[in-house]
């Protein structure tokens, strides 16, 4: 199955850490309900314009809002979007339909009213349930908004609600990081996102980094803090299913999981990846992105033009080290589906290197899978890169 991304770029301030593309209207001096308005106009005519290609009238089976902060849209407004791609484009029934969520912004009322519009996921964006934390990460919620959101979603009738976390902060203590863990185990989440800091370019942190305002927490440190996330939640019946994934049984995340299988998906709005694949190896494979200028954006769209900034053919090798990538970082490799795919037999052409993983615990090979252990994850960037040399 396929999906559909839209990014909603605005945000009520930007993070710290965070180098996805946003902005907060207000810290650059224009109106909300001016720039979202023109926003949503342009994201109108670009799902209008896409949806006359045939290629992409296929079924489609996760919707997934992201930004920065979707739930600053009213409901309204996402009930219009997802209005709009239900007529535009093939969504199947119960498709897995997610909102990213910052608890500064929900309330219970419009919490119920984004079910009522369509949304049947949240996704929150918790970061840490430590005051300190989060004033560090420049976030707008408390530790106690954060908890009452969580408990107002389920309260509006969510069943499938996700939280994310990030370890791995300065001075971080092991007790400290339990103790988020542990406070998200009383609200009782169906999926949890677990990352590390990381310090990336042109963000505030990699200033603060620079200057030495900061000291990133050493690696053995955040690797113990790693080894530490996963046995907590196995314990607890979350099972792993990506580097930075857990669920309950029956509660993984479809939409991530469409991105992990190499699916094909559709991505609207400012900074928005599309990817796009005929077939197989052999056949035509493309992926394209949108500039990351919420104005240019529109300017483009009001001109009947598609905001593309760029735009990539893959070739089969390209392909081929993308998969073993993304199968390594989540559910392990299909090698049956590897070699009918790419004629290659994955296991005979890395036997040794499989088997050094099989004898060190770092991988395990269940039939017609590979698939990395916990202990595997660990050095999951290593062992990737070894496959693709």
């Amino acid at each position: 199955m396929s999906s559909l991304y839209i990014h909603i770029p605005f945000c009520e301030h930007k993070c710290i850490y965070c180098d996805f593309y946003s902005v907060a209207p207000r810290e650059i001096g224009e109106r909300h309900e001016s720039l979202i308005g023109g926003f949503l106009s342009a994201l109108g005519k670009e799902i209008e314009l896409r949806s006359a290609d045939s290629r992409f009238q296929v079924k489609y089976s996760t919707v997934f809002f992201g930004g920065g902060t979707p739930s600053l849209l009213t409901p309204s407004n996402i009930g219009a979007v997802l209005e709009l791609l239900n007529r535009k484009f093939s969504i199947q029934k119960n498709a897995e339909i997610t909102l990213e969520t910052n608890p500064g912004t929900v309330d219970l009322r419009k919490l119920e009213e984004f079910r009522r519009a369509g949304v049947n996921r949240l996704s929150f964006g918790v970061q840490s349930f430590h005051d300190d934390d989060l004033i560090f990460l420049t976030r707008i919620h408390s530790a106690v908004e954060a908890k009452e959101s969580i408990m107002n979603a389920f309260r509006a009738g969510f069943e499938n609600v996700s939280l994310d976390l990030i370890f791995s902060l300065p001075g971080q203590s092991l007790d400290r990081w339990e103790s988020n863990l542990h406070q998200a185990m009383q609200l009782s989440p169906t999926h949890l996102s677990c990352y590390s800091l990381i310090v990336e370019p042109n963000t505030p942190l990699l200033r603060m980094v620079e200057s030495k305002q900061v000291s990133p927490l050493p690696v053995e440190k955040d690797a113990e803090l790693y080894e530490v996330t996963m046995e907590y939640l196995a314990s607890r019946g979350y099972e792993q299913y990506e580097v930075s994934n857990f669920a309950k049984p029956g509660y993984r995340s479809l939409h991530n999981g469409n991105y992990w299988n190499h699916s094909n998906y559709l991505g609207f709005g400012p900074s928005a990846h599309s990817f796009w694949s005929e077939g197989g190896a052999s056949h035509s494979s493309s992926r394209w992105w949108n500039i990351s200028n919420v104005v240019e954006y529109g300017h483009r769209l009001e001109r009947g033009k598609l905001p593309v900034q760029g735009e990539e053919q893959l070739s089969a090798q390209q392909l081929m080290e993308e998969e073993i990538f993304l199968g390594l970082r989540s559910d392990g490799i299909d090698v049956a589906g590897f070699r009918k795919k790419y004629e290659r037999d994955f296991i005979v052409q890395h036997s040794s290197k499989i088997k050094d993983l099989l004898d060190e615990n770092f991988a395990k090979l269940n039939g017609e899978r590979l698939r990395l252990t916990s202990k595997g994850y660990l050095l999951c960037d290593e062992i990737c890169s070894s496959f693709l040399a």
